[in-house]
């Protein structure tokens, strides 16, 4: 029955196709150099084939869990429209590349794609293939709801470019991309293929020999505790989500990406060592390329250059703006899953089987049950706690941000019950939307940039790249960088340790719920609900020091070996990942980027030794490398010495400084932009805090006034009754002045 309606959809498919090139518009439309409208109609079919074969390959294996890499990536799987939009934009990737390979045979020589096809032909197939998705509107509306809330998607925030920073869009370019074809194969892609006369070193290879700290002691931090590195991730989680490829198999071939060790796409599997523990007997661990974005003729309208509109670009499948969208999803879809519409109340959804012993809720689960999350071990028979439904699917990687987003999902509903009580008037969705955009500015815009940001890239540089807020600027494009996102932003896995320590109401090792090796947390939600709540995971992040990036001590091996080990053979190399997908993103060097940045070039060993005090992984990273424009970015940045008060080396406090900078005034609704609160309302949420919304939560009972700053319990640590909150007063509307009258569901 399968097979017969896909020759059903294969038909229809074509006929379509056909249609379209004997329409006048695809005869008359202008061509670049490449003629043969059945060549390409004849590839495109094939790819669509090859595609559809290799996801029904995969949706067939999704059942068996066979490694960590196939554990991680189900675990963190995209929306259903992402995985369509991917789809669309794998078929488009895979009809170029058919193309390429026919036409090169025919004339006998090498040809890129750029000598072949206009930006008509390239606007043409992408349409055949599904891009851009049909779903996103022609045009924004200008009435009440639109003008007040934020869309789920982020589409409209800006007008005049309705698609700048919205999910299932492409990470944003800042220098073009680096393939060795120039168009879409990553570094390394060519075995042999030399950089400034050298080969690039494996990535396994940079992780074992200058990031895995082995068991060398972690250096701690005497001015932050482990909350700044956690919140690190957690909004991390709400600018960027990067989807891997929907296909486990090679779209040409078939070639099962878990079995093989040669680089088809999407399979870019990581080279190891003969005796290496990730990889058995194996000469590689799997690794999927990440899913390019669709062509679309509105993005690559910024430039006529077809060479550079044909690079491989890459999704970010979420809003980059500092939304919430952890909390409240990205899609129409996740929206309404996680809110309770049973009642007319505004609030979330919650847990129906567990609360605390306080009777405080948890995360719902998610939907497809049984889910794949771990269970406890010690009693195999007990009741399943399944996998957390959040805003974003990557809630369930480790114990801390399952702990953070329930505490999100607790505080929108305080806020919608509070509103609730002041403006019985509102509907359920007034009552929403006003809690939404209280948690958005609370939860990401104030926290992260008053309390969070400059912590990171030290006062000095905050004041340089992001500076007071100037309003909103229509002209400036908030989309998160592929660079922010892929290297810059990953500095804070330098800074998780090995162990999550649990702590009592004396912020003393627990007596009941011991601390934790970190592979212990890996997609345990479990944990939170049998093993004491929030409390001893909250306190434990507030009350240890955190650990300090430093060029001599940098990934700990529960991250370069044990990276989900439960249940699964093996292990997964965090740092090699996090190498391998710059390259396949195509990421200019580290060179490159201290050149966007204004900062010198590193030509010499003493060049580098200015940035690197460490002379032993100066020279560890030479010897790798043996260029200096060949070291990978994240890898560069990573090594730099920290700018006084800050964690971060000029490189990366540059990109994070930029990019925050463009998502705050490229947001229309950021908090402080005119006509989004009052000023009364403005001075309150100011008063709010990290503390205040753990305080208000949870069974802690005190708290320091800075979440981030480390003291040693009790010093700097406040009663919560001490702890400034907002008064929500200042939300009340008198029943006469209702914004909008109708009220609906939107984008």
């Amino acid at each position: 029955m399968a097979g017969h309606f896909n020759l059903i959809k294969y038909a229809i498919v074509y006929c379509a196709i056909l249609m379209r090139f004997l329409s006048d518009e695809a005869r008359n439309s202008k061509r670049a150099s490449f003629d043969n409208e059945g060549l390409l109609l004849s590839s495109f079919q094939e790819s669509l084939q090859m595609v559809e074969t290799a996801l029904c390959h995969t949706r067939t294996e999704r059942g068996t869990l066979r490694s960590p890499m196939q554990l991680f990536t189900f675990l963190r799987q995209a929306e259903p429209e992402t995985q369509e939009i991917s789809r669309a934009a794998e078929v488009f990737d895979t009809t170029l590349y058919i193309l390429k390979d026919r036409a090169s045979r025919r004339h006998k020589r090498a040809l890129v794609a750029s000598e072949l096809l206009s930006l008509e032909d390239l606007a043409l197939i992408a349409d055949l293939s599904g891009c851009p998705p049909p779903v996103l509107p022609a045009f924004c509306h200008n009435d009440c709801l639109a003008n007040k809330y934020r869309s789920i998607s982020g589409v409209c925030n800006n007008r005049q470019k309705p698609f700048w920073g919205t999910a299932n869009s492409a990470l944003a370019r800042w220098l073009p991309a680096e393939y060795e074809d120039g168009e879409r194969q990553p570094k390394g892609w060519n075995h042999g293929q030399l950089y400034n006369g050298f080969q690039l070193p494996p990535v396994h290879e940079v992780s074992k020999k200058i990031l895995q700290s082995s068991s060398r002691p972690m250096l701690l931090d005497a001015a932050y505790c482990q909350m700044l590195v956690d919140w690190g991730q957690y909004i991390d989680h709400d600018i960027s989500f990067t989807p891997q490829s929907t296909s486990r198999a090679a779209f040409l071939g078939g070639l099962d990406c878990l079995k093989t060790c040669e680089n088809i796409n999407p399979c870019f599997p990581i080279e190891t060592f003969p005796d290496d523990k990730l990889s058995g007997n194996r000469s590689c661990v799997p690794f999927f390329r990440s899913s390019p974005a669709c062509f679309s003729g509105n993005a690559q309208a910024a430039t006529t250059d077809i060479k550079q509109v044909l690079q491989r670009q890459q999704m970010n499948s979420i809003t980059s703006f500092l939304d919430a969208s952890t909390v409240y999803g990205h899609t129409p879809y996740l929206q309404s899953a996680l809110r309770d519409l049973s009642n007319s109340e505004g609030r979330l959804a919650v847990n129906s089987r567990f609360t605390d012993r306080s009777g405080r809720p948890y995360l719902p689960f998610v939907p497809n049950t049984p889910s794949p999350c771990f269970q406890d071990p010690g009693d195999p028979q007990g009741e399943r706690v399944d996998c957390f439904l959040a805003g974003d699917s990557r809630v369930n990687e480790v114990l801390t941000l399952a702990a953070l987003h329930t505490l999100w999902m607790r505080e929108h509903n305080r806020i919608a019950e509070a509103l609730n009580s002041l403006n019985p008037h509102w509907s359920s969705e007034i009552i929403y939307q006003e809690a939404r955009k209280i948690i958005g500015a609370l939860h990401r815009q104030i926290i992260t940039t008053r309390d969070y940001v400059p912590k990171i890239i030290g006062r000095e540089a905050f004041d340089l790249y992001i500076g007071p807020y100037g309003g909103y600027d229509a002209t400036t494009e908030p989309s998160a960088s592929n660079v922010f996102s892929t290297a810059a932003f990953r500095f804070g896995h330098a800074t998780i340790p090995s162990v999550l320590r649990r702590l009592n109401q004396s912020f003393q090792e627990h007596e009941h719920f011991s601390s934790l090796s970190l592979h212990k947390t890996f997609f345990s939600p479990w944990r939170l609900i049998k093993e004491g709540g929030l409390e001893p995971v909250l306190r434990g992040l507030l009350g240890t020091p955190a650990t300090v990036v430093s060029p001599e001590n940098l990934l700990t091996e529960e991250l370069t070996e044990r990276l989900v080990v439960l249940t699964v053979p093996g292990g997964l190399d965090l740092a090699a990942l996090n190498l391998q997908r710059g390259r396949d993103h195509g990421l200019p060097g580290y060179n490159d980027w201290r050149t966007f940045c204004g900062l010198d070039r590193i030509e010499t060993r003493d060049d580098f030794r200015e940035v690197v005090k460490d002379a032993s992984v100066v020279g560890k990273i030479m010897d790798l490398f043996r260029h200096p424009d060949n070291i990978d970015v994240w890898l560069g940045g990573l090594v730099e010495e920290p700018l006084p008060g800050s964690r971060t080396g000029p490189l990366f406090s540059c990109l994070i400084g930029k990019q925050i900078k463009m998502i705050r005034d490229g947001d229309r609704f950021w908090w402080e932009s005119e006509g989004v609160f009052t000023l009364g309302q403005r001075v309150e949420l100011l008063r709010h805090s990290l503390s205040r919304v753990i305080c208000d939560n949870s069974e802690v009972k005190e708290a320091p006034l800075d979440p981030f700053r480390f003291g040693k319990y009790p010093d700097g640590f406040l009663l919560c009754d001490n702890i400034p909150s907002m008064n929500l007063e200042y939300f009340w509307v008198s029943g006469e002045n209702v914004w909008c009258k109708k009220i609906y569901y939107f984008l």
